[in-house]
């Protein structure tokens, strides 16, 4: 599976107290790529019947970026799905090659109609899988 890439450009709202970006900043950053992700590679029909929430999130920090510096961030899943969820892998690497934030975050798809838990059936993986 070739992983889904995204680049993200710190700015100066996204800085905290400390002088670089924020931890709910890097939040947002994973849920902005994986949503870039689904909408991607799903068919349309998916899309507008699901949708997905976060259940957990795993983050490692390992650096730290300050306004105006850039990272390279790449998604991807690696397991088959459990029922309604799915593990999702993403790392941000900087300009300078090293990896800043790794993740692994657990999705739950919901059906966009109900509201309701929905089981990730192998058609909807497969864009996600190879």
């Amino acid at each position: 599976m070739t992983p889904f890439q995204q680049r993200f450009t710190a700015t100066p709202a996204d800085i905290d107290e400390l002088g670089h970006v924020n931890n709910a900043v890097w939040v947002r950053w994973i849920q902005d790529i994986a949503v870039a992700h689904w909408a991607a590679v799903a068919p349309a029909d998916h899309v507008a019947a699901y949708v997905w929430v976060v259940t957990r999130h795993e983050i490692d920090y390992r650096g730290n970026l300050v306004a105006g510096e850039s990272v390279a961030a790449e998604t991807w899943v690696g397991d088959a799905p459990r029922g309604a969820r799915f593990d999702r892998h993403v790392r941000f690497t900087g300009d300078d090659g090293r990896v800043k934030v790794e993740a692994r975050t657990t999705w739950a798809m919901l059906e966009r109609a109900t509201g309701r838990l929905m089981r990730v059936t192998p058609e909807i993986a497969a864009p996600f899988r190879g």
